[in-house]
């Protein structure tokens, strides 16, 4: 019951995040929502944390991140239905608003072109901001001798947001002791799929005919194709109305990462947006998240690094040092951390595929740049530690963690309750 009061109290007194049910109208008032785990860093919704027990003071942290906002993963994303639209344009198969999108597309594509999986600009600024912030909320973790460990998974957006990362905080404190490193060592913990996932994931009788039934019921682009093409005879023989619905809502969803200030948002209508944002919304539930009928095995794969992260910070906390360890790798990495750390709205499990998005969405777990901190608290003359944890920038809740000092928690409890995860003593 003790445990109970603290966290409605410190719901009700305090900017604690609590990940409520998605609803339709949230999407439709924003529709880069839609854009799921392309969402850019909700800078926006950041808020001021709440205090410390009195006495405490922060003297580490422990971060992960996905790297910042990104162009479409590959140049084709582009590019195939650039080219769709120009064979249409010189056959006469295109309306007014088609050849407008066109025009759209090849402005686009002057910013895109060989940047497909880049880090963007904005990615970059992401971190920088998400860095500052860091440095100027918890100043004593970087004073004096502070230690700053950073890595990231092999793949060059990752590397360059750590590096935008590390960057900022040189620039505000050159005297901080920083290391990079990224190669298959570090990769095999941030970026670690057991085979049982890697299975469940590709086999065709585990989740992919259900899926396929779902997708087909929520795309609908008649509508849109028809706004698009004038003609019926080309639209039979060129036009794969599902694809190209697809591929224009996947360049609408990444407009906000990129430099380009153009929008297609207005040649969707807002329940085709929702549609094709609840099968995206969908595959990464079921492959990466707490799908109930997957047994629970995607939290095997983010195992390796909360072994890192309860290692370093008891190390940190033995040898007294301040600083912060940092680490830098993909949305299907953060999504199964979220799950097992249980942040709260993070590792909701149920089976119904139309009530999903209800109990999980992708952008509110994993968004560009998106990141998981672990800020802990000491006191002098006393040996217990404390910790607090925060969803991109805000305190959020882990409810299976009892305490009365929420949204703190004592570090004994905490640690307790993971190692029990990672003995499996506690089974999904």
């Amino acid at each position: 019951m003790r445990n109970i009061y603290f966290i409605l109290l410190c719901t009700l007194i305090s900017p604690v995040l609590v990940l409520g049910q998605t609803s339709k109208e949230e999407l439709f008032e924003n529709p880069n929502k839609t854009a799921g785990v392309h969402y850019a860093y909700p800078v926006h919704e950041i808020t001021p944390s709440s205090p410390a027990p009195k006495g405490y003071e922060p003297f580490y942290i422990s971060h992960f991140g996905r790297h910042g906002s990104r162009y479409l993963i590959s140049d084709s994303d582009y590019k195939d239905v650039i080219d769709l639209f120009e064979d249409a344009r010189k056959n006469n198969a295109l309306t007014d608003l088609g050849l407008d999108v066109l025009i759209r597309l090849n402005r686009v594509w002057e910013e895109t072109e060989h940047r497909g999986g880049d880090l963007s600009n904005l990615g970059v600024e992401e971190h920088r901001g998400i860095a500052e912030r860091m440095y100027n909320s918890y100043p004593q973790v970087f004073a004096k001798d502070a230690k700053i460990d950073a890595c990231a998974t092999t793949v060059v957006r990752c590397v360059l947001s750590m590096d935008a990362f590390c960057e900022r905080l040189k620039e505000l404190n050159p005297a901080l002791k920083t290391t990079r490193q990224s190669g298959m060592k570090w990769q095999s913990y941030l970026n670690h799929h057991t085979k049982e996932a890697i299975d469940y994931r590709s086999a065709q009788n585990t989740w992919r005919e259900e899926y396929r039934k779902f997708e087909e019921k929520h795309t609908n682009p008649d509508r849109l194709i028809n706004t698009l093409f004038s003609d019926q005879t080309y639209i039979l023989r060129q036009v794969n109305p599902d694809k190209v619905m697809r591929q224009l809502f996947a360049i609408a969803g990444g407009m906000q990462n990129i430099d380009t200030k153009l929008s297609f948002y207005d040649i969707f209508d807002n329940q085709e947006l929702f549609d094709l944002w609840q099968c995206k919304n969908y595959t990464l539930y079921v492959n990466d998240a707490n799908y109930a009928r997957n047994g629970g095995i995607m939290m095997e794969n983010c195992k390796p690094v909360l072994k890192d992260i309860l290692d370093k910070a008891n190390k940190a906390i033995s040898s007294n040092e301040r600083g912060a360890d940092l680490r830098f790798a993909h949305d299907g990495n953060i999504i199964p951390l979220a799950m097992l750390l249980h942040l709260d709205g993070c590792y909701n499990s149920v089976s119904d595929s139309d009530g999903f998005y209800k109990v999980w969405s992708d952008f509110k777990v994993a968004p560009m740049a998106g990141n998981i901190q672990l800020v802990f608290f000491k006191k002098d003359k006393s040996d217990d530690i404390i910790v607090k944890f925060m969803l991109h920038e805000k305190e959020t809740l882990v409810p299976p963690i009892e305490t009365d000092i929420a949204p703190y928690y004592h570090w004994k409890d905490v640690q307790a309750y993971y190692n029990k995860w990672l003995n499996n003593e506690i089974k999904q």
